[in-house]
């Protein structure tokens, strides 16, 4: 996904998390070796979230292409995260997948909770 297309998608999922009663934690935070879309509460739950763009739904959904390597990636960029941030430290963590398809500008999008657990990684 190309870094504007990218930053559009991801805008749509935050409004969409946010319009869903979500507050933003941050957007785009990276580690050494990976990076974490958006982190938002969700209630008293700190949620990581992947967001996954597809022009078209017709190969699998974004959440298809979130392999093993990827997840561990994610789990790490997590952990790190909650080491810097230590006000987070007792929170119950979950993390979800974006998935949008269609048109960037206003994309279809698919909200999965709980889409994989860390000891999935």
């Amino acid at each position: 996904m190309t870094h504007g297309r990218g930053a559009q998608v991801e805008a749509a999922a935050h409004r969409h998390l946010i319009a869903a009663g979500l507050r933003p934690v941050a957007t785009n935070a990276s580690f050494r070796g990976g990076e974490l879309d958006l982190v938002m509460l969700d209630g008293d739950t700190l949620v990581f979230v992947e967001v996954r763009y597809r022009a078209s739904a017709r190969f699998g959904g974004g959440a298809a292409s979130i392999d093993a390597g990827k997840r561990r990636r994610l789990v790490h960029a997590a952990q790190a995260f909650l080491a810097g941030h230590r006000q987070f430290r007792d929170a119950a963590c979950r993390f979800d997948v974006v998935e949008a398809t269609g048109d960037p500008d206003a994309p279809v999008l698919h909200w999965l909770r709980d889409a994989f657990r860390a000891d999935d990684a």
